[in-house]
């Protein structure tokens, strides 16, 4: 397992989607994710099984299964993938070429958020305010129609979508 992959396209969605359909792996790219550099396996096997042990699951010997899970199964598919680089002297893995790939899809990235986003939540925000102050006494605000600003809302969020789907 010590010898990297010379894989050299990068990852399909639909891969990227089964490296992911396991919980263990996931686990492994959000820790590497978290700890931004090189993780023991043993401190890897030892999060994973306290996560699941406070899931519910049986404590015995559940380090032990999680540690030869991770050996034999979990951390050769990210390494054939490329998603990590292992360490087997060390006993050590670290990010590899399609971990940016990869982390994208995990929960929890703490990513920021795409300028979109950030968009969408302002001009939702200002929507709210105008609907709101339409519905006042104001003497500019009260002549506004609060269908009116609820249509402009929407259009800026679509333009936006748009603009986002096309650029």
């Amino acid at each position: 397992m010590s010898v990297q992959s010379e894989r050299s396209e990068p990852l399909a969605e639909s891969e990227i989607f089964h490296i992911l359909g396991n919980d263990r792996r996931r686990a492994i790219v959000q820790l590497l994710a978290d700890r931004d550099g090189r993780l023991e396996v043993s401190e890897v096997a030892a999060k994973i099984a306290e996560d699941e042990s406070a899931a519910g699951s049986s404590p015995n010997n559940l380090y032990k299964s999680v540690y030869v899970s991770l050996q034999q199964t979990h951390l050769p598919r990210l390494e054939e993938d490329v998603v990590i680089v292992y360490d087997d002297g060390a006993k050590a893995i670290e990010p590899g070429p399609n971990f940016e790939a990869v982390v994208g899809y995990v929960d929890g990235d703490g990513g920021e958020p795409t300028p979109i986003l950030v968009g969408h939540l302002l001009a939702c925000a200002l929507g709210l305010v105008i609907v709101a102050a339409s519905g006042t006494t104001l003497p500019v605000a009260s002549a506004i129609d609060p269908v009116f600003a609820s249509v402009l809302v929407f259009v800026a969020v679509a333009a936006s979508s748009l603009y986002g789907l096309l650029g």
